[in-house]
């Protein structure tokens, strides 16, 4: 049995396929493409190569080979078509919407690739030294003072690598600012909305903190009452998504702010969804101490699959001392590395910086993305970006909720949130509809998350679609919903019918998984 039939049929069925079927597997463009063990001989290679001969054995025989290296051999044509196949079977932004909510799927301009791919920054050593890295150590200096301008901030640390490394380098300063204090023993607590993401209380444990969660009022937002009931003098800080998981604008974000401080403790702000409001909010201006920024999501960086990514952690006046190096400082229209924390001490900029928190200086190929798309866009444009993207929502937000159930009452920021109100009493669940987004072309909007709304749809557009698309998108969704109340649950059940491959059977996949390929399981 081959690792696609665990659980429930994966392949498309004669029903499913309108009675139609292929000799090959095959569907016109659409090709069958077996496992590269399957297809492959363990016994033979793509390439025969002789054994070298008068080579010097410099490593003691460590590096001879005592085992077979267990991969199939595959000619390179074969090898081309199997991994072009694939990746004809994967759904990208490229090629239609990608509504993933809290994603920020959005289109990446051509020409922030041609950057990245530019001589002195693709080809970038990381051991390379400053004195021959000026153009990079220029550039990266440059954004840290974009990003410093658009959040209101006087200090950005450019090293954390994604968001949530981002997140812990906000909290570490945190942490650092509270021992410098003398309060490292007693402000033990950090108080995280039920809303926040995963990685919030996540980051805050890993900090040492204790987490206790803040309810959310019935519009969505932090409960500020509750929140200032939490308060006391063993609270380090806050951390609150701003606009928050639920796409909405915490609109007491102020008096949030005024109230940790006057409690002593810090204010974190989660930056992941900066693109609903780039150019338009500083969040300097909202009393922000911390937060990063995902340079792959606000400025159009590709990411997914698990990277890459950048998140700069921009600092308040507070927090600014305890930065990580390195970071970049210019002398004389020299530019170099501040290194180490003595040296940090001796700049007085970071002069009590709480170290490394990487080993080298942030991700070069997001941050030539990044300011490429600022430059390209201009104050103006970033503005717009912002803009057109809670446009984009609002008006998905719009035409959905005439069948569609909206988790909250009144308008959105950048991203829409149904619950599964409409589908009650259908048979059909969250997950059963957006199985059948797959049939349609779509890949499904972000399902069950947030948590703090029942069978959750989370949809954000991004700014990057037009009306045209934006339309056909949700007619696809409406036609779904209206099927869904016909009583049309053994369709969503069997969704997706189109696809490669059907829908797994999730609870046995995840209780037996077959994670590696032997022989005899095709048999």
């Amino acid at each position: 049995m081959t690792m696609n039939t665990q659980g429930r049929p994966t392949r498309a069925d004669s029903a499913a396929s309108a009675g139609v079927e292929t000799f090959t597997g095959n569907k016109a463009l659409q090709i069958e493409e077996a496992l590269s063990f399957e297809i492959g001989d363990l016994a033979r290679t793509g390439v025969d190569l002789p054994e070298p001969k008068g080579v010097n054995d410099r490593l003691g025989g460590l590096n001879r080979r005592k085992n077979s290296i267990g991969l199939p051999g595959l000619t390179e044509p074969e090898t081309m078509r199997h991994f072009v196949r694939l990746s004809q079977k994967n759904y990208a932004i490229d090629m239609g919407p990608f509504p993933l909510g809290s994603c920020t799927m959005k289109h990446n301009p051509r020409l922030n690739e041609k950057v990245a791919r530019m001589p002195g920054f693709a080809d970038l050593h990381p051991l390379t030294p400053p004195a021959a890295a000026q153009g990079a150590l220029e550039l990266i200096d440059t954004l840290a003072y974009w990003l410093k301008e658009l959040t209101g901030m006087p200090a950005v640390a450019m090293s954390p690598k994604a968001g949530a490394h981002g997140e812990l380098c906000g909290m570490m300063a945190i942490k650092a600012a509270i021992v410098a204090r003398g309060e490292g023993d007693k402000r033990t607590r950090v108080l995280a909305p039920e809303s926040s993401h995963g990685t919030n209380p996540a980051t805050a444990v890993q900090c040492g903190f204790i987490v206790d969660a803040i309810p959310a009022d019935k519009t969505g937002r932090v409960d500020l009452a509750a929140m200032k009931e939490k308060l006391g003098d063993d609270v380090a800080g806050i951390m609150v998504t701003n606009p928050n998981t639920c796409g909405l604008f915490e609109r007491d974000i102020r008096a949030i702010a005024d109230a940790i401080h006057e409690a002593g403790g810090y204010f974190y702000c989660d930056g992941a969804n900066f693109n609903a409001i780039a150019g338009k909010v500083r969040p300097g201006d909202l009393g922000v101490d911390a937060m990063h920024i995902n340079l792959h999501k606000t400025f159009s960086t590709p990411h997914g699959g698990g990277g890459p990514g950048a998140g700069p952690t921009v600092l308040s006046e507070a927090l600014a001392p305890y930065a990580p190096v390195p970071y970049v400082v210019c002398e004389d229209g020299n530019y170099h590395l501040v290194e180490t924390r003595r040296a940090a001490k001796a700049e007085g900029e970071s002069a009590e910086s709480f170290g490394r928190l990487t080993a080298f200086h942030g991700q070069m190929g997001m941050f030539t993305r990044a300011l490429s798309y600022m430059m390209s866009h201009g104050k103006d444009g970033v503005r717009q970006a912002a803009e057109d993207a809670v446009l984009n929502a609002n008006y998905v937000l719009a035409r959905l909720k005439q069948e569609m159930t909206p988790a909250f009452e009144g308008y959105c920021m950048h991203e829409a949130l149904f619950d599964d109100r409409f589908l009650k009493d259908t048979g059909v669940e969250t997950i059963d509809f957006a199985k059948a987004m797959i049939d349609e072309g779509y890949h499904p909007m972000t399902m069950y998350f947030p948590l703090v709304v029942h069978g959750a749809m989370l949809i954000e557009p991004t700014e990057s679609e037009s009306k045209r698309e934006l339309d056909l998108f949700c007619d696809a969704l409406l036609s779904l919903a209206k099927r869904a109340k016909a009583g049309e649950a053994d369709a969503f059940k069997a969704a997706p019918v189109h696809a490669p491959r059907r829908r797994l059977d999730e609870t046995a996949a995840a209780r037996k998984p077959v994670l590696r390929w032997t022989p005899g399981m095709a048999d």
